[in-house]
């Protein structure tokens, strides 16, 4: 596929701090917006419980080519006027490997509107960014965020080499099926997420084409990049080339994990791609993890990518999803010279390191993480799957109660520090579950090392900046 690709990639960071409103702002710019695909079948719905009151979702979901899906998503899910403070979400389904007709039709819908909404009323490019790891509901995404026509996907934390053969199929209606990564899995197993694009749209036939989107693997190394480009079936389209000071998830350190003394992992020379390596593979490639400064941009182009993709940037600007008052706290931090991250090797139930921003009543302080009693299960987005002694596919999370993931096979040593990132990401864009004794789930903050320079996105007297404001900033001659 022949890309004309722009400078500057907005990261699809968190769950909804990318929202809709950050990847139109960036879009309308002629640069890459795009929307953090994580969960976005919860988002909906608690948009909805929420009351959408500007009328964004039900707007959207009016547009969605569906018969009838919109009728029965706002019979179950829409509060007018939005639910009580106290008062629970309504949880969402969290069988999405073998889901039933209408649990498909949730996260295509979601995943649609959240596109949708941030294509509306500019054709600049949009993109959709998911996690590698959260297998089960990417084919209905997938599909949902091409009904709304996304013009890129992106996916990092994993090896997507099955993405774009899929890809391929989705977007000529054909039935699609990607095998599950299944711990203790034998050879003779098969364990898969299947998704037929016909069931879900009522058809009798075949559903009408959809546009196929680009395709870039999020990698933090060129071997990596080498094999999706010359050694599988379908190569990608193009790479995002990961540096462990990036916010989110992290690729672990190559070779055995050492750790400073304050507990962080340490990156060496074998961490470091070779960009001429991969330069060499003829595909466009975007640099990430400490671009926020004009000349940084113009290092990377010095050295053969497309651009740069900038995230912590764009997670504190004005239209993120971030809570208000935790954007407004992390600039104070930065322009007091105190902002700071910690990569934490263990926060994260997926296993990789998952940068944790220090900031007093999160998760990051000790404190708060043991005062909050683990709760079972309710979200699913980072369970691992494994297989059941009696061979079938069941699911555990390390951050669940102890005894149940023990219970389950896994290790008490497995549950070491794991946070429940799931909830608390929810929690940072102000859908945060109520737990059972009434209290709100706590924050965990992710950001990348360019938190420490947030405040040079801010005018003189000025507590705050636009999207704009950032793109201005790191391409003056733009």
């Amino acid at each position: 596929m022949k890309l004309h690709p722009p400078i500057l990639i907005q990261g699809g960071m968190g769950v909804a701090v990318s929202g809709w409103e950050l990847a139109r702002a960036v879009a309308q710019s002629g640069h890459m917006g795009v929307v953090s695909g994580t969960a976005l079948d919860a988002v909906m719905v608690r948009r909805l419980q929420l009351g959408d009151s500007q009328g964004h979702v039900r707007r959207a979901l009016a547009a969605f080519p569906v018969s009838g899906a919109q009728d029965w998503i706002l019979d179950r899910y829409f509060v007018p006027g939005g639910k009580q403070d106290d008062e629970r979400f309504t949880m969402t389904s969290m069988k999405r490997d073998n889901p039933s007709r209408r649990v498909e039709q949730l996260i295509v819908a979601a995943n649609f509107v959240e596109v949708y909404l941030a294509k509306e009323g500019h054709d600049g490019p949009v993109g959709v960014n998911y996690l590698e790891k959260l297998q089960a509901p990417t084919l209905p995404s997938l599909y949902g965020a091409m009904l709304a026509g996304v013009d890129y996907v992106l996916m990092g934390a994993g090896i997507p080499k099955a993405i774009p053969a899929l890809l391929d199929d989705l977007a000529a209606g054909l039935p699609a099926e990607l095998r599950l990564d299944v711990k203790g899995a034998t050879a003779d197993d098969s364990f898969h997420a299947r998704f037929d694009p016909a069931s879900v749209m009522q058809s009798d036939g075949r559903p009408p084409a959809v546009k196929r989107p680009a395709f870039l693997a999020i990698v933090s190394s060129h071997v990596l990049a080498t094999m999706l480009a010359r050694k599988i079936e379908k190569p990608v389209d193009g790479f995002i080339i990961e540096a462990p000071t990036a916010g989110g998830h992290n690729a672990p350190p190559r070779g055995k994990l050492h750790l400073t003394e304050a507990g962080e992992p340490i990156y060496g020379d074998r961490d470091v791609p070779d960009l001429a390596a991969i330069a060499d593979l003829g595909l466009p490639f975007w640099l990430a993890g400490g671009y926020s400064d004009p000349q940084r941009v113009s290092d990377a182009l010095e050295l053969g990518a497309a651009g740069v993709q900038v995230g912590t940037a764009f997670a504190y600007c004005e239209e993120s999803g971030f809570d208000a008052d935790v954007k407004k706290r992390v600039l104070e931090l930065s322009q007091e010279g105190k902002a700071a991250v910690f990569t934490d090797p263990l926060a994260s139930p997926s296993g990789f390191p998952f940068k944790v921003v220090e900031l007093e009543g999160t998760l990051s302080e000790p404190a708060v993480y043991e005062n909050r009693d683990r709760q079972r299960c309710d979200l699913g987005f980072l369970r691992t799957a494994y297989r059941s002694d009696d061979g079938s596919l069941a699911w555990r999370c390390p951050s669940e109660p102890v005894v149940d993931f023990v219970r389950k096979g896994g290790s008490v040593g497995d549950t070491d520090g794991r946070k429940c990132l799931c909830n608390s990401l929810m929690a940072n864009v102000g859908l945060g579950q109520i737990q059972p004794d009434g209290a709100p789930e706590p924050m965990l903050i992710t950001s990348g090392d360019e938190v420490a320079h947030l405040a040079q996105f801010l005018a003189p007297g000025a507590d705050s900046y636009s999207a704009a404001d950032v793109i201005s900033y790191l391409l003056p001659n733009d």
